[in-house]
């Protein structure tokens, strides 16, 4: 008897479902898919028990005729793709007649569907794969398919299923984000009977990342577009567009959770996309924090490849980086339009908490409030709620105590670099006398009356600036903005190649382990760019023999070996611009005003002057907020005057 045997379409179908079916959330995205592939603009999805007990996805689509719904639970049967072309520009969703057998095959299936040419509709019934009956029914115009017992022949996958709190927000956390990419479609969730979460259809991307992402983020998004309308469409890749939109950079998470990333309307995930969103929020979050926003990619099907993985939530790019270069630029400007209004930008940087749990997860915690039953076909369209701004508490940021040093680490100026045309500030005779805080090469406008309504009221903890502007108040981390000041300066120099060194008259010693030390050999070159002059001087040893004039010459040692240990920890992967900026705001993280010093009322005016001027005022060159403002509503509510 032969040991090699052919298997039979039941086993496997079951084994074709181990990939295609591995949760309940997996049944409930292929049958959407294939809702949205056959045209509905309204799929309502139904659970019971977490979707273990029952999965019921209804739609209003073009439905199928008897011949069709037969067929379509035979494996490999599709009407998405036909020639081998096909499959190398794939438009739809769906596409390898895999999901309806496979489904069928691990559960008790039964397909109601009714097409607009045939007065009724045709019910197919299948249990654990095996047809059990065809008949005629009565059904409205689209598609109905019920999953009950879900893994109830294959018992060893129903045990490692969770409980049925996290299977469904599985499935609501899915739904979510199909709803995003797909704003025009309506979608209602309803879990156990009750209606936990419904999308009206006709929405825009905007208005469906409002719902979604929640009220949190929903007053401090900012639109963005690739290419935008006053450019042209010169990429590299012609077709490519980005829609999408990103939150402020104060509203961050802890994972990548909140990213929503689509290409042509499919749910992705993608490093290179979320790397280019980071690079586009560059200097603007923590280390550690991860943005919130969503990201939808549309480009010529012939340039993307999804026919990676079964799950078809991976994807690969003929040409990926005019894609990332795109979209980095994108989120970038959106940033920077969004800071236009700077105070409203700072307030926004103030809501961020401890993690809290998505709306959709909030809804299933408090699923009372709509009872109603559901009918399979349509539900009524509902207008978009108006999210109103929520103000709340202010709870400072912990990193914005990160600043706060002891006194003694107080920047003591060099005599010699004082800026030019500007007098040294005097201080109050009331006052301790305090350095003249200025940065020596950059070029500031004096404080004029055109900014009279900028009003420097005092120092808070020695680590704070208290601003009055624009009927905001204000506060000002006074490290945080040095180091921003700084920072722009040395880019500035760095760019026009006009950077300016001063010799150690003790040239400094660095003992380094071998990986460290071929890093600093192959960086020698750029940090001589940078002002730091560095020698080999015997094996791993290196000499520190010339310096910025604007760092302290006994911070070069450490400022240099920490440089050397994030490029070292990278393993010398990256730009060579991100690693030469990380130099410069190391640089300039060493050498700004530190916090717990205290300053004259004209020097703290002359420091949030000069950082009104900068290209980016909002955040210090690590990501952390420089200032955080508070409206008079704000201020209102912290005092219970308004309730």
């Amino acid at each position: 008897m032969s040991r090699i045997r052919i298997l039979p379409d039941i086993l496997s179908n079951q084994i074709a479902a181990g990939e295609v079916v591995q949760r309940p959330v997996s049944v409930v995205k292929e049958l959407v898919e294939n809702a949205m592939d056959a045209g509905a603009d309204r799929i309502i999805v139904e659970i019971e028990n977490g979707g273990k007990t029952l999965i019921r996805v209804s739609d209003n689509g073009c439905g199928l005729s008897r011949d069709e719904a037969v067929l379509s639970i035979e494996r490999y049967a599709t009407s998405k793709i036909y020639t081998k072309e096909d499959l190398f520009s794939i438009s739809t969703f769906g596409f390898r007649g895999e999901a309806l057998p496979s489904i069928a095959s691990v559960s008790t299936f039964s397909l109601v569907s009714r097409t607009a040419d045939n007065a009724t509709g045709t019910r197919v019934d299948m249990n654990g794969g095996k047809l059990s009956g065809v008949t005629d029914t009565g059904a409205p115009v689209g598609t109905m398919v019920e999953v009950r017992r879900l893994f109830f022949n294959t018992p060893a996958r129903r045990k490692f299923l969770k409980s049925e709190n996290t299977e469904s927000g599985h499935i609501a956390d899915a739904l979510a984000g199909l709803a995003m990419g797909n704003p025009g479609v309506g979608f209602r969730l309803v879990v156990n009977h009750r209606s936990v979460k419904s999308y009206p259809p006709g929405q825009t991307l905007f208005q469906r990342a409002q719902m979604v992402l929640g009220k949190e983020a929903a007053d401090s998004l900012y639109e963005m577009q690739w290419p935008e309308t006053d450019e042209g469409t010169d990429s590299g890749l012609a077709g490519l567009c980005i829609r999408g939109v990103c939150a402020n950079p104060g509203i961050t998470r802890s994972t990548a959770n909140r990213i929503f990333l689509f290409v042509n309307r499919r749910l992705v995930y993608d490093r290179g996309l979320i790397s280019a969103m980071f690079q586009g929020y560059r200097g603007r979050i923590m280390k550690g924090r991860y943005p919130v926003g969503a990201v939808c990619v549309e480009l010529p099907c012939d340039q993307v490849d999804v026919n990676v993985h079964p799950t078809k939530r991976e994807i690969k790019f003929i040409t990926p980086g005019p894609v990332y270069q795109a979209l980095s630029l994108a989120v970038a400007k959106a940033l920077f339009r969004g800071q236009d209004n700077k105070l409203s930008y700072a307030r926004a940087v103030m809501t961020e908490k401890k993690e809290s749990p998505t709306p959709v997860q909030a809804a299933l915690k408090s699923a009372s409030l709509l009872e109603k039953r559901l009918t399979p076909d349509l539900f009524e369209s509902v207008s978009a709620p108006q999210l109103r701004p929520v103000y709340k508490s202010f709870d400072p940021p912990p990193e914005s105590f990160e600043a706060a040093e002891s006194p003694e680490k107080s920047w003591v100026p060099e005599t010699e670099t004082t800026a030019h045309n500007q007098p040294p500030l005097v201080s109050h005779a009331n006052q301790p006398s305090s350095p003249y805080i200025t940065t020596p090469f950059s070029k500031i406008e004096p404080f004029r009356a055109t900014q009279s309504d900028l009003r420097v009221i005092g120092q808070v903890l020695n680590v704070y600036i208290v601003v009055e502007k624009e009927k905001h108040l204000i506060l000002v981390d006074q490290h945080a903005a040095h180091e921003r000041i700084v920072f722009e300066a040395l880019l500035n120099r760095y760019k026009r190649m006009d950077v300016q060194s001063q010799s150690l008259a003790v040239p400094e010693v660095l003992e380094l382990s071998h990986k460290e030390a071929l890093v600093l050999e192959s960086i020698m070159t750029d940090l001589a760019d940078l002002g730091i002059r560095v020698e080999p001087f015997g094996g791993t040893s290196f000499v520190i023999k010339a310096v910025p004039v604007l760092v302290e010459q006994k911070h070069v040692g450490p400022m240099v070996v920490e440089m050397v240990e994030k490029i070292s920890q990278a393993n010398g992967t990256g730009l060579k611009d991100d690693w030469l900026e990380d130099a410069l705001a190391t640089m300039a993280c060493h050498r700004s005003l530190r916090g717990g010093q205290s300053m004259s009322l004209k020097e703290m005016t002359a420091l949030v002057a000069q950082l009104f001027t900068c290209e980016n005022p909002m955040h210090c060159p690590h990501g952390r907020p420089v200032f955080v403002s508070f409206d008079a509503r704000s201020l209102e509510k912290l005092f219970k005057r308004l309730v």
